[in-house]
C-alpha cells in the first residue's frame, strides 16, 4: 500500500453532512473624528454618500466570501443584509451583517466579509477629509445551524440589533414531554452498551423537550407494541421516539410494532429522513422509519446509529414543534 501524496492544506470535507438552515451575525466598527462624521451623516463626502455604497459593498464581500479567502466553502447565500448604525456621541460608524444559507456548514465568515467589505469602504471614502481612522470591535454576535445549535457572544448582542435574530426557534420542543426507546436485542442483554438512546436524549434536551422515560427493550414486535401503547395511552407524553429496528433484517420489526398501533400515520417524516440521508449515503434508502400519532402523541421510529440520530434530528427540527402540536389536535396553520 502506497503512502499517500502529502497535503498541506485542504478544504474541510462537508460532503458527508446534512444541509440545515444556518444564520450569522457580525458587527465591527469605525472611529472617525467629527468633521468626517458630520460629511459622513450628511453624504458630503468628496467620493458620494458613503452609507449607501458601504450597504451594497457589505453584501458584496459577503457573497465574495469564497474569492478572497481560500479554505472556505463557496455557499449559496439565501440572504444578506448590512445595517448601519450612526453613534454621534463617539463618531464612530457601527456595521452589522446578517447572512443567511441553507447549506453543510455555517455563514460566519460570510458575515464577517460583509462586516469588513463594509467597514473599508467607509475607510476609503472617509480617509480624504480624515486620514486618522481606526478600525475596531470586528467580531461574530451570533451563530445558528449544525449541530452545535445557536451560539451567541458572551460579551452580548448590542440592544440596536438584538431583534434582528430572535430566539423564539432555539428550543422548539420547550414544554415538550418525550420519551425515548432504544430497540435492540444486544443492548437490552447488556452484550453491548447502548449509544443511540442517550444520544437522542441529550439531542431532545438540547432542543428544549423534558425526557422522563428511556427504555431499552429487544427486538420483539409484541414487546415494543405494548410498551410504546402504554406510554402514549398514559398521556403522558406529547413525543415518543424509537432508535433502532428500523432495517430489512428479520429482527427489524421496529416499523410493524408501530404501524399496528397508530391511528394514522405521517409517512413524510420517514421520506425527509430517508432523503436527507441519501444525499450522501445511498443505503438511507434501505431505512423504515415511520412515523404515527396514537393517543395524540406523535410517535417516530428512527435509525440505530448515534449518527442517524445527528442528521434525523436536523432534519426534524424545523418541524417537529408543529408536528407535535398537530398529533395533540393543534390547528394547521403554522407560521
Amino acid at each position: 500500500m502506497t503512502n499517500p501524496l502529502p497535503s498541506a492544506f485542504h478544504m474541510a470535507d462537508v460532503g458527508g453532512k446534512s444541509p440545515s438552515y444556518r444564520r450569522a451575525l457580525a458587527m465591527g466598527r469605525i472611529h472617525v473624528a467629527a468633521n468626517a462624521f458630520t460629511h459622513i451623516k450628511e453624504g458630503t463626502l468628496p467620493k458620494g454618500d458613503v452609507l449607501k455604497i458601504a450597504e451594497i459593498a457589505g453584501i458584496t464581500g459577503a457573497k465574495a466570501t469564497a474569492s478572497i479567502i481560500p479554505l472556505c466553502h463557496p455557499l449559496p447565500l439565501d440572504h444578506v443584509a448590512v445595517y448601519l448604525d450612526l453613534e454621534p456621541e463617539v463618531h464612530s460608524v457601527a456595521v452589522y451583517c446578517l447572512a443567511a444559507a441553507y447549506a453543510k456548514t455555517g455563514v460566519e465568515m460570510e458575515a464577517l466579509a460583509g462586516v469588513n467589505g463594509a467597514l473599508l469602504t467607509l475607510y476609503d471614502l472617509t480617509k480624504p477629509v480624515e486620514p486618522a481612522l481606526t478600525i475596531s470591535d470586528v467580531r461574530l454576535l451570533v451563530k445558528e445551524g449544525g449541530k452545535k445549535g445557536r451560539w451567541v457572544c458572551p460579551e452580548g448582542v448590542p440592544a440596536r440589533v438584538a431583534g434582528i435574530m430572535p430566539e423564539d426557534n432555539d428550543r422548539p420542543l420547550d414544554g415538550v414531554t418525550a420519551a425515548v426507546v432504544t430497540l435492540s436485542d444486544r443492548a437490552s442483554s447488556g452484550e453491548y452498551k447502548d449509544k443511540s438512546g442517550p444520544k437522542l436524549k441529550a439531542a431532545l434536551e438540547f432542543l428544549g423537550a423534558h425526557v422522563s422515560s428511556a427504555e431499552i427493550l429487544p427486538d420483539d414486535e409484541e414487546a415494543i407494541a405494548a410498551h410504546i401503547s402504554a406510554l402514549a395511552d398514559s398521556g403522558q407524553y406529547d413525543l415518543i421516539i424509537t432508535t433502532g429496528g428500523t432495517g430489512l433484517t428479520p429482527r427489524d420489526v421496529a416499523p410493524e410494532a408501530i404501524e399496528r398501533i397508530c391511528v394514522k400515520t405521517a409517512s413524510g417524516i420517514g421520506e425527509a429522513l430517508r432523503a436527507a440521508g441519501a444525499r450522501h449515503l445511498p443505503t438511507a434508502w434501505l431505512s423504515r422509519s415511520i412515523a404515527g400519532v396514537r393517543a395524540k402523541t406523535l410517535i417516530i421510529a428512527l435509525p440505530g446509529s448515534p449518527k442517524a440520530i445527528d442528521e434525523s434530528m436536523d432534519v426534524m427540527k424545523p418541524f417537529l414543534r408543529h408536528a407535535v402540536r398537530l398529533a395533540k389536535g393543534g390547528k394547521g396553520h403554522h407560521k
